[in-house]
């Protein structure tokens, strides 16, 4: 390694090691060459972004903490799981778990999936675009269903909860449904499962209907709509399906090599 490389690699392991931070705070000598006031000018920049970035992926966790805590939170993130890419977008990933594993957060365990939720619309926005394709639906009346693949648009991800996490978000992000039916829900114990994908360039959610989950992850694995079907037999197709194509959640279809499983169509 370069002398000059060298020297970055330093300065990054002493912007995200909190050793080093307490350490400077405590008054003892750091083992590096830049000054104590220089160290804490970058860890002040770099704790700035963290929380801008944190904020910018889940402003619903960050409402349900408060701004304080939030602010602590990207901080604590910040050196646990320091980014390894230069755009900080794609910095935040490793939060959910984060949230699921603080012993801060046991009381409320359901901010874990808020933000399993609030990362999967954030991904969603930067996917690659995927055009309709109308012509495609004709495949239906000529194909065998467990030939057939489905496009679905992209960013798309279903994601279950044990907590009306479909609700929490929608009070926080549109308004409805009210915090106080969100409050009756997270008393009753109430589970809901949410859909997530881009319609056109807008990323939306919502919770899915009976049967969709499992239809959708089949369909995400790579499996034919026939066998997917055969996964989820509460789904109402008919009435799914024109929904489905009127909100670009299904783009089109495709056949499959029926002589490929579902694992192999996924690679």
């Amino acid at each position: 390694m370069s002398s000059l490389a060298a020297q970055q690699q330093d300065l990054l392991c002493l912007l995200f090691d909190e050793l080093v931070e307490n350490a400077t705070k405590s008054g003892a000598t750091p083992a590096h060459s830049m000054s104590p006031r220089g160290l804490k000018a970058y860890k002040s920049n770099g704790h700035m972004l963290a929380e801008h970035a944190l904020l910018a992926a889940y402003p619903v966790v960050a409402q349900l903490l408060g701004p304080d805590s939030a602010a602590d939170l990207a901080r604590a993130l910040w050196h646990v799981h320091p980014p390894t890419r230069g755009d900080l977008a794609l910095w935040g990933d490793a939060l959910p778990d984060f949230l699921a594993n603080s012993p801060q957060l046991q009381e409320d365990p359901y901010v874990a999936d808020v933000a399993r939720v609030e990362w999967a619309l954030h991904r969603c926005a930067t996917v690659a675009d995927a055009a309709a394709d109308p012509a495609s639906l004709a495949l239906l009346t000529t194909e065998d269903p467990d030939h057939l693949g489905l496009h679905l648009a992209p960013g798309c991800a279903v994601l279950r909860s044990p907590w009306p996490v479909a609700s929490m978000v929608g009070a926080h992000v549109h308004g409805t449904p009210s915090f106080a039916e969100v409050g009756v829900e997270l008393r009753a114990g109430v589970g809901q499962d949410v859909l997530v994908w881009r319609q056109g360039l807008r990323p939306q959610f919502r919770q899915v209907l009976p049967g969709e989950a499992d239809l959708l992850e089949r369909l995400l694995a790579g499996d034919a709509m026939g066998r997917a079907l055969d996964q989820a037999p509460s789904l109402d197709f008919a009435q799914w399906f024109p929904g489905a194509i009127a909100s670009q959640l299904v783009l089109g279809f495709f056949v499959q090599n029926p002589t490929m499983t579902g694992a192999d169509q996924a690679l």
